[in-house]
């Protein structure tokens, strides 16, 4: 059954929200920003776009957040998009309203972004050019502060430039750096006063709540968590390492077991054993660690152990592009194992149905007793949102199978859903066996024709069941005008830039989200009267595509990128006015 935390029902999410606005004037009207922050690995970017987004949801926006870097501990030129807007978004766009940079590699790289109105920071001891220089230098030798509170006097002058209170500034520094709160902050005044006497670029303060912000990991290891998780095992692989540190950070205060373990086949085995000893479990990885799951996961089907897989996908084959974003394991996780057994996809899109489905997923798969998986990809994982939803929502569940049986403990009795009684250890009076060979209901290892055949069928009826309870959920998602001739269907990530192009072009937008079992009568009704099907994705061969066509819905036209990098909505606008 999914529930909530019980220790502390909004724990996670006063986490991730920021404190009330500063209101003060209010600036004229100019309901979205799009700030990048770009300079060397090892610079602390990724950290100072983080506060750079919280700066603005004190404002009173929401926020997306794209980061962006090479497989490189130190060099290498890593930058981030913050987009913020009056209502949700889950994409970028081209051109910037401040370009803030570290180095003059930055500005060079991003100068096609640069439009009228565009406030270009710099630090002026490093880079030169048109707009406003900070001396970061001289500033960390003077207040004899460390190299990586650069940021914070760049951060700083964005700040002046834009109009945002230093009580905002100080609130927002306070609290995600608390610790290095007040070198940073002599840092940020610096920079702050160095920019100039006003603003240069007026941001308003919006009335919208402040929402929490999470990435797309956060996202999803609160939702296991909501779920019921009790223990995630993983070892560490970008794009989904984060998952770990995070549940790690919180393992106490929610009573997880969170392991990292040699490799990823002591993993996934050691997630069977949770499993057999009751534990709600989960493991997280990518496609390389994935590789190494895959006789394990059989072992899942046959032992009939539930289990939820969370794999981000990054463009392989092998190593692949590490850091940067694929949809290219659909097919690798639908096939992925020895014989035919039932499992689970789900797709979300962006960290709020991360944060659902992931919680649905422990349910689903400790009702079904089948693995199921949770397909990110990098720009989801980590990426930064803005949440709306409810963390007390409640919502219905399937049922677990009752264990009624009477007499001897049959682990994998025929029912009619496939799906047996279960119990774990210790049950008194019984043995729970959990066996990989073929075996009989009672779980005694057999090579009988007519056992095999009953035993088969039943774990394969699973699908039937997992199906009409996925009728509970929203498993295809429709935006945009569901009457429209032209469906553009997409999934995962890739969705929010299709949605925003769309929208402008009067075409309707489908999503599946559960992709197997195949959600059929959804899929048809949200095509219905659709005279052409444009399947878009991030991938060469058109994965969604082919899975789509093998259940009876063909397509019209496609379109594909594979570079490991986000589309834009400029870009996907060029790209749907190629194919439309």
């Amino acid at each position: 059954m999914t529930y909530w935390l019980e220790k502390n029902p909004s724990g996670f999410f006063e986490d991730y929200i920021p404190s009330a606005p500063y209101l003060g004037i209010m600036w004229d009207r100019h309901e979205e920003v799009s700030v990048l922050i770009g300079g060397r690995a090892g610079e602390g970017i990724n950290k100072a776009s983080t506060i750079l987004a919280h700066l603005l949801g004190h404002l009173g926006y929401r926020i997306y957040m794209y980061y962006d870097y090479p497989s490189l501990i130190r060099g290498g030129h890593n930058f981030a998009i913050i987009r913020a807007t009056a209502e949700e978004r889950g994409t970028h766009q081209d051109a910037v309203d401040f370009l803030l940079c570290m180095n003059q590699e930055t500005q060079k790289l991003h100068e096609h972004r640069i439009r009228e109105g565009t406030v270009v920071i710099f630090d002026s001891t490093t880079t030169s050019g048109d707009g406003i220089g900070v001396p970061l230098t001289t500033i960390l030798k003077e207040e004899q502060a460390p190299e990586i509170s650069r940021n914070s006097g760049i951060i700083g002058a964005f700040c002046r430039a834009a109009g945002i209170t230093w009580e905002v500034v100080t609130e927002v520094f306070t609290r995600d750096i608390p610790k290095a709160a007040a070198i940073n902050l002599k840092v940020a005044r610096r920079g702050y006063d160095a920019a100039g006497e006003g603003p240069v670029n007026q941001i308003q303060i919006l009335d919208g709540p402040v929402l929490p912000a999470m990435t797309g990991n956060e996202a999803i290891g609160a939702g296991l968590v909501r779920g019921g998780l009790e223990t995630y095992i993983s070892y560490p692989m970008t794009p989904s390492s984060s998952i770990l540190h995070f549940l790690a950070e919180v393992a106490l205060e929610y009573r997880l077991t969170v392991i990292h373990p040699e490799n990823e086949i002591a993993v996934m085995l050691m997630a069977l054993g949770a499993v057999y000893a009751g534990s709600k479990t989960a493991v997280g990885t990518a496609g390389g660690g994935f590789c190494l799951m895959t006789e394990g996961l059989s072992m899942a089907g046959m032992t009939e152990l539930p289990i939820v897989l969370v794999v981000s996908q990054r463009p392989g084959p092998s190593t692949g592009l590490p850091t940067y974003s694929s949809q290219t394991d659909l097919l690798f996780v639908l096939n992925a194992g020895q014989g035919e057994f039932a499992r689970v996809i789900i797709a979300p899109a962006d960290a709020e149905e991360a944060y659902l489905w992931s919680a649905r997923a422990v349910s689903l798969a400790w009702d079904y007793q089948v693995p199921v998986f949770l397909l990110s990809d990098k720009n989801l994982s980590e990426g930064l949102y803005s949440l709306s939803i409810d963390p007390k929502e409640q919502e219905a569940s399937p049922v677990s199978t009752p264990d009624t049986a009477s007499g001897p403990y049959r682990r994998y009795a025929v029912t009619e859903s496939g799906v047996s009684p279960l119990r774990v250890v210790p049950s008194k009076g019984d043995v729970i066996k959990v066996n990989s060979y073929e075996h009989d209901e009672e779980g005694i290892t057999t090579e009988d024709p007519q056992v095999t055949v009953m035993m088969q069928q039943k774990r394969l009826r699973k699908e039937g069941a997992i199906r009409k309870g996925l009728e509970l959920y929203p498993t295809v998602r429709v935006y945009g005008d569901p009457t429209a001739s032209i469906a553009l269907v997409t999934w995962g990530s890739s969705t929010w830039a299709v949605r925003e192009a769309a929208a402008t072009l009067g075409c309707r937008v489908i999503q599946p989200v559960v992709l197997w079992p195949f959600p059929l009568q959804e899929m048809s009704a949200a095509l219905q009267g659709a005279t052409r099907r444009i399947c878009i994705e991030q991938n060469a061969s058109g994965q969604l595509e082919q899975v789509m066509t093998l259940q009876g819905f063909a397509t019209d036209g496609h379109i594909r990128r594979y570079d490991g990098r986000p589309w834009s909505i400029d870009e996907m606008k060029i790209a749907l006015s190629e194919v439309l």
